[in-house]
């Protein structure tokens, strides 16, 4: 199997992972005890906890959520990334160096002529997939809202990404840019729970796609769902970052990089130039030392 290209994960601090949280853990290994398979509800139910809990943050803002009425289940953010590609296959796909790998790895197989944003203006032609809090950083990217804005002049279709939602703060979440079509929030960043799968896909409209489908004949991850609402009901939106934040703000201090708004990263200069993930930044991942 190739190894993926400017692959970080054996780096000390190059792997992003979910913090190894106690208390989550155990909340997680009852949950398992105690699945019910049958709940045919159990996704529609965990996408309105959801829902909930994101709203409830105190860390940061949300702009524009009640605009996409239509919530489904996905394992992750990357089935939906899968589904927003198909709809999209005729675009140019485009998106920041230092983007969730990802995209390139797919792109590269089968969309060969994706472009970085940093590299060419936008086309009427292209589909944008963009992180927020950006993944390089873990902080809104400096174009974000001035992007968006071209893109809604320009009608091309946006999917947010905001996999870092639960472990970040003092982030404003606008989604009122007519632009944005798919927007996408995973558990598996906050809690130690990537194996499982949980996440959620909104949307303005209920275009039968294949999300859809699965999400209709409930034909989804009830598994995730199940341990996903456990997780919701246990711990605030906050949680993470909260208790985690002082040792984050200790090592960055310590390691002389700068604190980041998403609490499992520093970002180091120019010492720190082997995490380079192809954008002006180094971040490091402290998950293994929170």
């Amino acid at each position: 199997m190739k190894q993926a290209p400017n692959d970080k994960r054996m780096l000390p601090f190059g792997e992003s992972t979910a913090i190894r949280d106690t208390d989550a853990q155990a909340v997680i290994s009852n949950s398992l005890t105690s699945l019910n398979l049958d709940n045919i509800k159990v996704s529609e139910d965990f996408c309105n906890a959801y829902l909930k809990w994101i709203s409830s943050s105190t860390l940061n803002t949300i702009q524009g959520l009640d605009q996409f009425p239509f919530a489904c289940y996905s394992n992750g953010t990357t089935e939906s990334f899968d589904k927003f590609y198909i709809k999209n296959q005729h675009r140019r796909f485009r998106c920041f160096r230092g983007e969730y790998v990802y995209h390139r790895l797919v792109w590269r197989n089968h969309w060969p002529n994706w472009v970085w944003l940093d590299d060419e203006c936008l086309a009427t032609n292209d589909a944008l997939v963009i992180s927020l809090p950006f993944s390089d950083t873990g902080d809104k990217h400096i174009l974000h809202e001035d992007l968006l804005e071209k893109c809604s002049e320009m009608g091309i279709p946006v999917l947010v990404d905001c996999a870092y939602f639960g472990i970040c703060a003092g982030i404003d979440f606008n989604f009122n840019h007519t632009c944005i079509t798919d927007i996408t929030f995973s558990l598996s960043k906050v809690f130690p729970v990537s194996n499982i799968r949980i996440g959620m896909r909104l949307t303005r409209v209920d275009d039968d796609d294949s999300l859809f489908v699965v999400n209709k004949i409930n034909y989804t991850n009830r598994i995730g769902a199940q341990v996903g609402i456990e997780l919701l009901s246990q711990f605030n939106a906050d949680y993470i970052f909260n208790k985690y934040r002082n040792k984050q703000i200790e090592l960055c201090k310590n390691l002389e990089v700068d604190i980041s708004k998403t609490v499992l990263f520093g970002i180091g200069g120019d010492k720190w130039q082997e995490y380079n993930r192809g954008g002006t930044t180094n971040r490091l991942s402290f998950n293994k030392l929170l």
